[in-house]
């Protein structure tokens, strides 16, 4: 089986050895970053060359054309309007393509007009699109897992952590990492200040900028059958007691200045389940650690506790162990909450 690599930065180190540990073979890769167009992609795993070097992302197109590739793992930004291009690409030219982007997780509920084009282009070109990783199994499949033991429910609470040190500049800046407390309000929590009414039109408008959760209760809704009635999200800064230096951000995040938030997402149900869900991305102090914590109340009450996920490597083994099922998979935007359940692949 071919792959394709777009985008070669962190993630990639993982999604590439993983994939040829699979059995995979990487037929090309591409970026953005002059520094890293042109290494050898053994370079960027660490390995010795492997005789594929990474070109710029300009000519995806192309390569993709010629290499027919038989799924493309996209490893770049957080939000949908940022992978309009590669995706879109990729359906253009009929490759199955799996991305770890938060948002498309399922967008159907964040960017409804662009994943509306993006479906309609994968399916006349007969491929998959679909957005995966530690939220598939941690967020997603383990939590409808519980569900299923369970004889009935009220509520669904969950609260995650992670370090945005691991996962780029991107995901840093999505959750405010560097601000002030006052540009933390003006440009991320005032998104929050707004009436369901002006939500939605700016949803319409493909400009909302959910957090991860905001997709995470639109996927568990559909993969339990749930009608959504509302949906209300709220974005709170972190901030420590001491300086920290983050190498992702290039800076020393000083005391009283923001080192990521917590966003916290409710969504009410017609059939009277609430999901309240909380992901909590900030850099780490050298206390800190992966935490991921759920609860389904009802009769019983259940709760799962994971502390120090390897999160980043589960997030791309995840992603190696989906490619089969976007393969199979019916051609569009398909969320892999119709996919069925996530499988160990070897």
């Amino acid at each position: 089986m071919k792959i394709f690599q777009y985008g070669c930065g962190k993630m990639s180190v993982y999604t590439m050895r993983y994939a040829i540990e699979n059995g995979y073979e990487i037929v090309g890769a591409v970026d953005v970053n002059p520094d890293v167009i042109g290494k050898d992609i053994g370079e960027i795993m660490g390995t010795d060359n492997i005789g594929i070097m990474v070109s710029d992302a300009k000519d995806a197109e192309k390569l993709l054309t010629e290499l027919k590739p038989d799924c493309a793992i996209v490893t770049t930004m957080s939000l949908l309007s940022d992978l309009e291009e590669p995706l879109m690409t990729c359906a253009r030219c009929g490759i199955n393509a799996i991305t770890t982007c938060e948002e498309a997780f399922y967008p159907m509920n964040s960017n409804p007009n662009l994943t509306k084009r993006i479906d309609k282009l994968a399916k006349e070109n007969n491929c998959t699109i679909t957005g995966s990783g530690y939220q598939d199994a941690f967020w997603g499949n383990l939590i409808t897992t519980l569900v299923g033991a369970s004889h009935n429910i009220t509520k669904i609470k969950g609260s995650s952590s992670y370090n945005v040190e691991d996962y780029g500049i991107a995901l840093a800046k999505a959750h405010g990492a560097g601000l002030t407390k006052e540009e933390f309000e003006d440009k991320i929590a005032s998104g929050d200040e707004i009436s369901e009414e002006e939500r939605n039109k700016i949803i319409e408008s493909g400009e909302y900028a959910p957090s991860y959760m905001w997709n995470v209760n639109g996927w568990l809704c559909d993969k339990l059958g749930l009608t959504v009635i509302s949906q209300t999200q709220k974005c709170v800064p972190q901030f420590n007691s001491y300086d920290i230096d983050s190498s992702t951000l290039g800076m020393t995040v000083k005391a009283g200045i923001v080192t990521g938030m917590s966003a916290v997402v409710t969504t009410e149900t017609k059939e009277g389940i609430t999901l309240e869900t909380e992901c909590i991305g900030k850099v780490y102090n050298k206390e800190e650690f992966d935490r991921n914590e759920w609860t389904v109340y009802g009769e019983p009450d259940t709760t799962l506790v994971i502390e120090k996920p390897a999160t980043v490597e589960l997030t791309c083994a995840t992603i190696v162990n989906r490619i089969p099922d976007v393969i199979n998979s019916e051609p569009g935007f398909v969320p892999t909450s119709r996919m069925g359940e996530l499988k160990y692949s070897k």
